[in-house]
């Protein structure tokens, strides 16, 4: 595997590990000892069936993960969910840093539960990205293909390529205490690619930047996984970042997928409390009773466009709620709630109000409107939202 710090699980990763020769690869915990053993590097039998198909079964104390993940070849898969939904382990057992309990993991037809994650031809780059502290770009990438028997000749020049490829240059000699955040971003990756993995998983990869290098990194990183022709599997909490770097987004929640998708189908279609406030929607369980009125378990009733039957969601942006200090009487909605203000806060360029009372839900307005209605925790107002402005789906 790609990097040598790989700890056990549930453990921080090691840092500042001592800087290891180029010449030879001892590696760290987990570490590679492939050339300093006189070891061959594993060979894979030519796969029958291409890409990623895994069932990842992990069991603790106080947790269980059980979640299915399929991929293919040149595919980028984000697992997306709350802290502590299981994101990191399911990586983790990707990379054999966490053993299964049980279940399968298949990587171009060669199965590799029981691999040594050394063994495995897989890329990873942490979240913090620990590089060598010590080595250069340049060595630092060399380090992946030495430790696969290349020269150090040959290793050196594989890792030019790739850092040209990053367009890092001007930065070979330079060591990780120098480079940027974005520049140790592309290091990383550049050493997780240089072994030619089947399978690359990225943690959190642009959690470290801040938020002006996030964007021109992310831009980066996406250009690079375009170019990927194996499996890709991204983790983040982000929902931005898995909107534009994945091709299908699983959301994981309490150690289970509850969705599965392209990520315009999951922002248009959640099914989960987290995912509508994660793509920014309110959204509500209901039975649609006679086409168009959706009655909702606790009460009060949304009428929408679709004609459905049965168990549905409804789905409506916080953009698409207008607030009045007094109930209309001229609203051509058909949707009219009396509510009353929980909170306040700034969100964007506009604030958005908490609201609670025959139906909790967020609305955003401008500065100026919130002023002119005079908003505050505690204060009444009626919501209006029309039926056009909502979307419902089976649930």
């Amino acid at each position: 595997m790609t990097n040598p710090h790989a700890a056990a699980d549930g453990a921080p990763p090691p840092q500042g590990p001592p800087a290891p020769d180029t010449d030879a690869c001892t590696g760290g915990a987990g570490g590679n000892p492939h050339p300093a053993e006189g070891r061959a590097a594993t060979t894979h039998p030519h796969p029958t069936t291409h890409g990623l198909h895994a069932h990842l079964v992990v069991t603790r104390p106080a947790f269980h993960l059980d979640i299915t993940l399929t991929a293919a070849p040149g595919e980028v898969v984000a697992l997306l969910g709350p802290n502590g939904a299981g994101k990191t382990t399911a990586l983790r057992a990707l990379a054999g840093l966490t053993p299964l309990t049980t279940g399968h993991l298949h990587l171009d037809g060669t199965e590799l539960d029981r691999t040594p994650p050394e063994s495995r031809p897989v890329g990873v780059v942490f979240q913090d990205y620990l590089l060598f502290p010590h080595l250069t770009a340049l060595d630092n990438v060399a380090f992946g293909p030495r430790c696969h028997g290349a020269t150090k000749t040959d290793a050196r020049t594989q890792a030019a390529a790739w850092l040209d490829r990053m367009g890092l240059t001007e930065h070979a000699g330079v060591k990780p205490r120098r480079l940027s955040g974005g520049q140790a971003q592309r290091v990383a990756l550049a050493r997780a690619l240089a072994t030619h993995p089947r399978l690359l998983l990225l943690d959190e990869p642009l959690a470290a930047l801040d938020a002006r290098t996030r964007l021109d990194v992310r831009s980066q990183l996406r250009r690079h996984l375009a170019e990927f022709e194996a499996v890709a599997v991204l983790v983040t909490h982000d929902p931005l970042d898995a909107m534009v770097l994945a091709d299908r987004l699983i959301v994981i929640e309490d150690g289970r997928v509850v969705q599965e998708g392209t990520p315009a189908d999951i922002a248009r279609h959640p099914r989960t409390d987290y995912i509508a406030h994660l793509v920014g929607l309110n959204l509500y369980r209901g039975r649609a009773a006679d086409g168009h009125t959706v009655e909702l378990a606790a009460g009060p009733v949304i009428t929408t466009t679709e004609d459905l039957a049965g168990d549905v969601f409804v789905a409506f942006p916080p953009s698409a709620v207008t607030l009045f200090r007094d109930r209309p009487t001229g609203a051509s909605a058909r949707n009219l709630w009396r509510c009353e203000v929980a909170g306040l806060e700034i969100h964007g360029d506009q604030i958005r109000a908490d609201l609670t009372g025959e139906l909790s839900l967020a609305a955003d307005l401008t500065t100026v409107a919130a002023a002119e209605l005079d908003l505050h925790p505690g204060a009444p107002v009626w919501a209006t939202v029309k039926a056009a402005q909502t979307h419902a789906y089976p649930a």
